[in-house]
């Protein structure tokens, strides 16, 4: 970097000028550009949304972000160069991170600055800030409120959408359909996955949860609050229909649903095993599994429809060979969950209002330690979002970060069952979740289960606004007949927060 040049950035940077520097910077032809440019011009965009503080400003952490993250595999050059390299390219990943509400990635990147620059006070009240917010997540906005939000920002630039969908030439503009939706749901939704229509008289806004539960969850919270004006104009619908007679091509192959084999089998309940084996696909399975894999995948949701799928699916095996015994045809599937797996629940299963009601229980083996780790005590407990329990105990925080990100916080409450009758201890996790829910009123949390240890109670939830929620608890608490009582995330590797001590003596 030209020493001038540097030292002019350096002193718009003292300055505060911040849009100088990135149009310096940007003015540069692509070939000048090196590591220490972009990470000042990323620093730029980060000191630049920190002095805006507008919603635009998150468009320029994510920019900062996309300038940041490729350069990882120049890092150690870097360093090589510049000692304090590696402290300032992890700092301002983990200060982009942080100002996106993604304290969970954050974190890592503000550990590694500190130990390039150790004792660093501002990169240590960072890390301590993220520490705080995983096991309080206060700071952030609440998903209820971005719901709000979304919806008021999708109303208000919705002519456009229907405008373009409209349009004849409606290929030509599908980028920018993409692009515009995306931008009008991103005060609610980060990452929004989608598809843009139209049924009739109404335009459709067809939400997919991509086969995650805990999304799928969010976005039936999401619809519901649809503002009934909107809905005038627009069906809005959370995952893919069932379309029948289905077909695509892919690989120069036409693939409809009676290529495609299936075994299935009903588990527990309403659940299913199944198997899939399509000839056409075969061949390609070993060269291009993942996208094989992919196209299964978009078949199944054709045929029972998205929701359902996730509902009854339990467990799916692709196929290379043909499985013995005998099997039914893709576009059959439909007719043997409704005969076999789910009579009752069948015509409503793509009905996102029941994605929470579908619950699995599960069991654990109590550990033996002495110092066992929290939920290490369960013996027994049902969950209708088995991600989140697994999640918590293999210490994997994807869906966390996913869903925090939006102001969504899962958790739990925990509390001592000593002096609480064996026989009421479920009674007593139903009044708690009810008498919670009443105070909270609707639109505040979702509760997703529960479970039972030898030593402490657990009663699972989703909060869409964490203070409301909070406050509520520790009213009920309060009243309640255990000892104590505390809130912890579905994050293994952070405390527990108090919300009734036990009285001394």
């Amino acid at each position: 970097m030209n020493q001038e040049f540097s030292a002019r950035l350096e002193r718009w940077n003292e300055a505060e000028e911040y849009q100088k520097i990135i149009d310096a910077i940007e003015a540069l032809p692509q070939e000048a550009l090196n590591f220490d440019l972009i990470s000042t011009l990323a620093r730029a965009y980060n000191n630049l949304a920190r002095a805006v503080e507008s919603p635009a400003d998150r468009k320029l952490y994510q920019r900062a972000l996309d300038l940041l993250l490729p350069l990882e595999s120049q890092l150690e050059e870097a360093v090589k160069r510049t000692s304090d390299a590696a402290h300032t390219w992890n700092f301002r990943v983990g200060y982009a991170y942080y100002f996106l509400d993604q304290e969970g990635p954050a974190l890592p990147y503000f550990e590694k600055a500190l130990d390039a620059r150790p004792g660093d006070e501002d990169t240590q009240d960072l890390i301590d800030r993220c520490r705080h917010t995983l096991a309080l997540p206060l700071r952030i906005k609440s998903f209820r409120e971005r719901t709000q939000d979304g919806w008021d920002s999708f109303l208000a630039g919705e002519g456009k959408l229907r405008a373009l969908l409209d349009r004849e030439d409606r290929e030509a503009v599908s980028e920018e359909l993409v692009e515009r939706c995306s931008e009008l749901l991103a005060p609610a939704l980060s990452s929004p996955a989608f598809e843009l229509g139209r049924s009739g008289e109404k335009y459709e806004l067809i939400l997919s949860p991509e086969g995650d539960r805990t999304r799928m969850l969010q976005l039936a919270y999401f619809r519901r609050r649809a503002p009934r004006a909107l809905l005038e104009r627009w069906n809005i619908k959370v995952g893919r229909s069932r379309t029948e007679n289905f077909g695509l091509r892919m690989f120069g192959l036409d693939v409809c649903l009676e290529d495609v084999q299936a075994w299935a089998e009903k588990i527990g309940d309403s659940g299913m095993g199944l198997k899939l084996y399509c000839e056409k696909l075969a061949p390609l399975m070993k060269e291009n599994r993942d996208q094989v894999c992919s196209i299964f995948y978009i078949l199944l949701d054709q045929a029972l429809g998205e929701l359902a799928a996730m509902r009854y699916v339990d467990r799916l095996d692709i196929l290379e060979t043909p499985e013995a015994g005998e099997s039914i045809t893709l576009d059959r599937l439909a007719d043997f969950v409704a005969v076999h797996v789910d009579p009752e629940g069948w015509p409503r299963a793509n009905d996102p209002e029941l994605a929470g009601q579908r619950y699995t229980a599960y069991e654990g083996r109590p550990s033996e330690e002495e110092d066992w780790p929290l939920r290490a005590d369960v013996f027994a407990g049902v969950t209708c979002c088995a991600p989140l329990i697994n999640g918590y105990l293999q210490r994997d925080d994807f869906f966390m970060d996913r869903l925090q990100r939006d102001g969504v916080v899962p958790g739990f409450f925990y509390y001592p069952l000593d002096g609480v009758n064996r026989k009421e201890i479920l009674d007593l996790r139903d009044q708690l979740e009810q008498a919670i829910a009443a105070r909270c009123g609707e639109g505040i949390v979702t509760f997703i289960g529960g479970a039972t240890g030898t030593s402490f109670g657990y009663l699972d939830f989703i909060a869409w606004d964490l203070k409301v929620l909070l406050d509520a608890a520790v009213e009920v608490f309060a009243g309640a007949p255990v000892a104590w009582a505390a809130f912890h995330t579905f994050r293994f590797a952070v405390s527990g927060v108090g919300l009734k001590k036990e009285q001394e003596g």
